[in-house]
This record gives structure tokens, C-alpha cells and sequence, in this order.
């Protein structure tokens, strides 16, 4: 056959619709055919999808000229309010269901490669964007600090109050429970340092090695890996040394003012910042009793630089509180529903507060934080939404929906990665980022291939190996199956049945029979006989031939009663008379 005749032949194709579902089924071209990931749709589906308000339609705008001058101002808000959002990595997500409940603590390390996060179900969850794909996304390990000192199943978890890395080494990370001992744990979820408990009979503070009541937060020195401080209920705030773990390195007592306190109080948050100069840190620490305190210098903590007293109501929970990079600005998110900004120079009277609700009735760990540049200020709401505030004024810049309805926790803002974490009260953790403004993390997870599914992922049809494996579940290919055991006869199993026979376990396999007990066994007879009967077979014998008092038999002394005349035997108790 010439090549002319060969190039009068057609292939024919099949013909289908071009919306046609079978088209998806019908092979494009000879040989095996690989399934690339497209990168690109993977991050468009994190975008998140937010509401915006529809557009009003032409019939029902006005046709004077005020409208259209209203009209254009909408316009130019709408265009800010984009350009807001391109300006923070708010525009994807990345969402994580790790936990049971609400998440109380987020943090990343340094480098921004591990995230954990500590929740009210008494587990931090470490997550490696390493590790994780589009379709793995989970934690690597899950770890209770005090799951090794739980002495039953009935022992109930500490609640994690506070877990941070810290900021420069992110080999460990401090933990914070609802506990007196707070603990220093690497990265891999081990415990390195336990501290001491204090002695709660003392009554000065000064004398006791450790807290002597619940942590309620901590923090780690801003330049060195070695120190972090632990803020107490005992009207304390506590510097530790990880390498000394018996007693802390410093300990600064708290003297409350309020009427009726008695001069203590509950300590409720503390940060431990740079200083304005930049040569000592400041460490600046909330109380329930409405105080704001702050002690400057690495020591001595014998007096506060300065104090305020009311920065918020009494008897409320400020459990947000930052400091700006430079050490010049202090903001606080308090119980009473205010957020105040404070300027470290003159720490008397708050320079700017704003009304924000409160969810530190629910969960106290609720935050507050500066942007790594300290252009901005994150905080989370009851509602569920994200507000990004400006330092100067502390009005919003923009405000986003994260998990409407549901009350935002904890917030963070990495330096290095360009990303917003948030927990919330639903046992959720979001990553929010920019594929073109962010680095890393989640955008390295969402730029992955899924990882294949494959039989072992679902462990509903998968074994548990821990639990062992019997002989008769393990099939030789191409072996004979076994007839069943007890039917007489021939027959394919019509034929008369007989007796049931017992089925013969593995597990009945390893356990002897009672012969075998009595032959091989000593003294396992004594099982079935009577221990009183057992005994009193050997009384003649002991009387006759004692083994233990032979030696001293027969020189006993002779047991002597005294002489009752008949006098004294008959008269009985009756007739004895009371002497007067």
C-alpha cells in the first residue's frame, strides 16, 4: 500500500456535544495520560468569598443631580474599600479544623515554617506547611501537656491559656495552662522544662519559688531565648529562666489599691516589649482590678515606673494588651468594651479609646496586636469579623467577615510569611494571605499537588496493627478454604445435623484446660478445698511433735490462779452493792 492510499483514510471520531458529560470519559491521545495539578484554580478556590452589598439598579437612582454626585462618592468608596483589601492579605484562607473547641492561643515559629495552636480542649496541635497539601490538611502531632501525670481516665485536661514560640529561637515554645506550673516544650511537642510550684501556705509572695494559683498568660523576653515572664492570679508576675526550673529568677508582687482587696489581685495579661530608647525592654501588665502597671529596665522590680489606676473598670478582664515596635505605643482591649492607646512617655491618660464589644466574659485569652510594622492594629470581634485598625486614631481601615456569627479569639500577624492567623470559637483556625503580598506558608500549601488518596488514609478500612492480628484471618492465595466444622455426613448439607461443636478461637487456643492445670501446675488443687479444713488436718500433728516451740517445751513456767473461797464465787454482779 502506497503512502497516498494510507492519507485517504480518516479516523473517525465520536460525535458529541461540546457540553456533552461523556466527552470527559473520551481519550484525547494514545498512552498513559498524567493529571497535573492546576495550580492556579487550587488558589482561586481559597478565595474567600465575602459579601459585598448589590449594586442599585438605574431605574431607581434619582435623576437630579445630588443623586449622581452620591452616586459617584459610593463609587469612590467602593474603589477604596478594594484597595484596602489588596493592601492586607486578607484575600484567600486557609482553614483549619484540628481541635474540638474553641481555639484560645495561635503562634508561628521565627521562621514561620511550624504553627501551633493551644484550644480549650487541653491539646496544642503542631502543624507543619511542609507537610501539608490541599487535601492534608491537619496536624502532625497533638500533644497534652499533662497527659503524663494523669493517674485515670476520669482526669480532666488543663485548658491551654497561652502557647508561644519564641521570637528568637524556634526550637521551643512556652506553655501556659490553667495551672500553677507553666511549661517550656520544643517544637516537637516534648517537655523540656517543668516549673516549680509554690508554696501556697506562705503568705508572702516574696518567699515562694513559684505561683501558688492559676496562670492566666506569659510571654517571652523580646531579645533573649533564656527569660519569659508568667502573669498569675496570686497578685504576681513571675520571670523564669529556662535552664533553672526550681525556683524563678525574679519576682515582682503586685499591691492592689482597691477598697476590699486586700492588697491583692488577678494579673490578666502582660507583654514585654522594647523600649523607646531601645536599650532596656518594658514590661507593661494588665489587673482585674483595673490597673495598668509598668516596670521598665531588666531589673530591679521593686517599684513600678509608673501606674494607672482605672485604665479600665474594675473587675473586668483586660486580656488584650500590646506594644509597638518602638516601644512608644500601648494598646489595651479591656472587659469594659473600650480599646485605649497609651503613650509609654507619658503613661497617665489614654491618648485615644474607641468603643469595640467585649467576649472576655466567654474566653479571656481575647487579643490584641500591632502589624509587624506597627502601621496597623488586629483584633478579633464577637461577631466573627477581623477589624484592622489605624495606630494614630484607632478607627477601623477595614473590616472583614472571618467566621460570621462566631466570636474571633485569638488574632496573629507573622513577619516574615505576610499572614493573618485567627482562632475562633467554632474549633476553627484561618490563615488568611495574599497570593501576591504573602510568602510561604499557606501559599505553599495551596501551590502543591493534592496528594493521591490512597487506601491507608481512611482508617475506617484500614487495621489497627497495635491490636494484633489472629492465624485464621490471614488467607494463603490459592489455598483451600477450610470446610465448617460440625456436620456429619457426606451430603452438601442437607443431610441430618448434629450437635453444635463449640468454635475453637485463637483466643480459646491459648487458654489450658483443667487437666493440664492440675497435672503440670503445683499446688493447684488447694483451689477446690476448704482453707479451714486444710488447716485443722495438722492440729494433732503439732500437738504431738510442735516444730516451732519443741526447744522451749519443758521449761515453761506453770500457770498459777489464785484461791476463790465459795463466798466470793457465789455472789454475782447482781448482788454486789454500790459503796456510798
Amino acid at each position: 500500500m502506497s503512502d497516498s492510499d494510507s492519507d485517504d483514510y480518516l479516523v473517525e471520531q465520536p460525535q458529541l456535544a461540546p457540553d456533552d458529560p461523556m466527552r470527559a470519559y473520551v481519550p484525547l491521545s494514545f498512552g498513559k495520560t498524567s493529571r497535573e495539578a492546576n495550580i492556579a484554580a487550587q488558589i482561586e478556590r481559597a478565595r474567600r468569598q465575602v459579601e459585598t452589598p448589590a449594586a442599585p439598579k438605574k431605574g431607581d437612582r434619582k435623576k437630579d443631580d445630588d443623586s449622581d454626585n452620591d452616586s459617584d462618592d459610593d463609587d469612590d468608596d467602593d474603589d477604596e474599600s478594594d484597595d484596602e483589601s489588596d493592601r492586607f492579605p486578607v484575600s484567600h484562607e486557609l482553614v483549619l479544623k484540628t481541635h474540638e473547641r474553641a481555639v484560645t492561643s495561635v503562634s508561628l515559629d521565627p521562621a514561620g515554617g511550624r504553627l501551633l495552636t493551644g484550644s480549650l480542649d487541653g491539646t496544642v496541635k503542631l502543624h507543619d506547611f511542609s507537610a501539608m497539601t490541599p487535601t492534608t490538611l491537619r496536624a502532625f502531632r497533638s500533644v497534652d501537656p499533662w497527659e503524663s501525670n494523669k493517674s485515670s481516665a476520669t482526669t480532666d485536661s488543663h485548658p491551654i491559656q497561652r502557647a508561644e514560640f519564641c521570637p528568637t529561637s524556634g526550637s521551643h515554645f512556652l506553655c501556659v495552662t490553667a495551672h500553677p506550673q507553666a511549661k517550656i516544650m520544643s517544637r516537637d511537642g516534648d517537655i523540656l522544662t517543668e516549673f516549680v510550684k509554690g508554696d501556697m501556705y506562705l503568705r508572702d509572695m516574696h518567699n515562694t519559688k513559684g505561683h501558688v494559683g492559676e496562670i492566666t498568660t506569659g510571654t517571652w523576653h523580646p531579645s533573649d531565648p533564656n527569660l519569659c515572664v508568667t502573669a498569675g492570679s496570686d497578685s504576681t508576675l513571675r520571670i523564669w529562666d529556662v535552664n533553672n526550673k526550681r525556683s524563678q529568677k525574679e519576682v515582682i508582687v503586685f499591691k492592689s489599691k482597691a477598697a476590699g482587696s486586700a492588697g491583692r489581685t488577678r494579673m490578666t495579661s502582660v507583654v514585654w516589649g522594647a523600649s523607646a530608647q531601645g536599650s532596656n525592654p518594658v514590661l507593661v501588665a494588665a489587673a482585674l482590678d483595673g490597673s495598668l502597671v509598668m516596670y521598665s529596665g531588666n531589673g530591679p522590680f521593686t517599684r513600678p515606673s509608673a501606674e494607672i489606676r482605672e485604665a479600665h473598670r474594675p473587675d473586668t478582664w483586660t486580656g488584650g494588651i500590646d506594644i509597638s515596635a518602638d516601644g512608644r505605643m500601648v494598646v489595651t482591649r479591656g472587659g469594659d468594651g473600650w480599646i485605649k492607646l497609651w503613650d509609654t512617655r507619658k503613661f497617665k491618660e489614654p491618648l485615644v479609646k474607641v468603643e469595640h464589644p467585649s467576649t472576655s466574659d466567654r474566653f479571656p485569652m481575647t487579643n490584641i496586636r500591632y502589624s509587624p510594622d506597627s502601621r496597623s492594629i488586629i483584633t478579633g470581634s464577637a461577631s466573627g469579623h477581623l477589624h484592622i485598625l489605624n495606630p494614630g486614631n484607632l478607627r477601623p481601615e477595614h473590616v472583614t467577615p472571618i467566621t460570621p456569627g462566631i466570636p474571633i479569639i485569638v488574632v496573629e500577624w507573622h513577619p516574615k510569611l505576610n499572614q493573618i492567623i485567627t482562632g475562633s470559637a467554632n474549633a476553627e483556625t484561618r490563615v488568611l494571605f495574599n497570593p501576591e503580598k504573602s510568602f510561604r506558608g499557606a501559599v505553599e500549601v495551596m501551590s502543591r499537588a493534592p496528594k493521591k488518596r490512597h487506601i491507608d488514609d481512611d482508617p475506617n478500612l484500614t487495621m489497627d496493627q497495635s491490636l494484633g492480628l489472629s492465624a485464621d484471618s490471614i488467607i494463603t492465595p490459592g489455598a483451600s478454604v477450610p470446610k465448617p466444622k460440625g456436620k456429619r455426613g457426606g451430603g452438601t448439607g442437607s443431610g441430618t445435623r448434629g450437635p453444635q461443636v463449640q468454635q475453637i478461637t485463637p483466643f480459646m487456643r491459648s487458654q489450658p484446660d483443667e487437666k493440664h492445670i492440675s497435672e503440670n501446675i503445683p499446688l493447684s488443687r488447694m483451689l477446690h478445698e476448704d482453707p479451714r479444713e486444710a488447716l485443722l488436718k495438722y492440729a494433732e500433728v503439732a500437738n504431738k511433735d510442735p516444730m516451732f516451740t519443741k526447744a522451749w517445751k519443758e521449761t515453761q513456767p506453770v500457770t498459777q490462779y489464785a484461791d476463790v473461797s465459795d463466798e466470793e464465787e457465789g455472789e454475782g454482779p447482781d448482788r454486789k452493792r454500790v459503796k456510798r
